[in-house]
């Protein structure tokens, strides 16, 4: 298997220093306030950003209303704090049965492997069809700041998902440049609810188990 060396944060900062300060409009997949703060501190007065909540990986209603709110409250802070460069909100569909569907045979596959991977792709595909009849100029997603997601692998995915459906994906590895230091900083200075589970039902357990140990 080839290794795969390429730098993502360089790339992206290669593409944000070519728009040469026009602000391109940017659809930023969230999986959470906590991992989107540090990405949206970065990216707020390059992108016209608009964050797209689409996470039918959560596992409970409960849970996922209380991550989508916490995230419509992060960006009312920062525009609160930034009013000239505003962030907008899209809130996908909440379909668990969507996330069951491609995780059917995977249930006992670790954190990590192939059921995480078609989750990434569940999302992305998702969010490069909004990002296509949005006719925004590029889409991306937080999940690249986690040391626990597979930055590689979600490029990957972005890629395949942006030429399948017309639209241009934003590399990305938002944990670079102490990125995932900053979103625990910014998480603490916002009081934001932070989950110690990435959200699907077999993350949960796989939390608790850890917790017993």
């Amino acid at each position: 298997m080839a290794v795969n060396h390429r730098n993502y944060q360089k790339e992206m900062e290669k593409i944000i220093e070519s728009l040469q300060g026009e602000r391109k409009s940017l659809l930023l997949h969230s999986c959470c306030a906590p991992c989107s703060s540090a990405v949206l501190e970065k990216l707020q007065e390059i992108f016209e950003i608009t964050v797209f909540f689409y996470n039918p990986n959560i596992s409970e209603s409960e849970e996922y209303r209380k991550r989508v709110e916490e995230q419509k409250r992060l960006i009312f802070e920062f525009n609160q704090k930034n009013p000239d460069y505003p962030i907008q909100i899209l809130e996908g569909n909440y379909e668990p049965q969507e996330f069951y569907d491609i995780a059917k045979g995977l249930e006992t596959c670790p954190e990590g492997g192939e059921r995480c991977f078609r989750c990434y792709a569940l999302r992305l595909k998702k969010t490069a069809e909004v990002a296509k009849e949005g006719k925004y100029d590029y889409f991306t997603t937080t999940l690249t700041i986690s040391p626990l997601k597979n930055a590689a692998k979600l490029n990957e995915i972005g890629e395949e998902m942006a030429e399948k459906y017309g639209t241009t994906f934003l590399p990305s590895d938002f944990k670079k440049k102490e990125g995932y230091k900053r979103s625990i900083e910014l998480s603490k200075e916002y009081d934001l609810y932070r989950q110690n589970f990435c959200g699907c039902a077999f993350s949960k357990a796989e939390s608790l188990k850890r917790e017993k140990v």
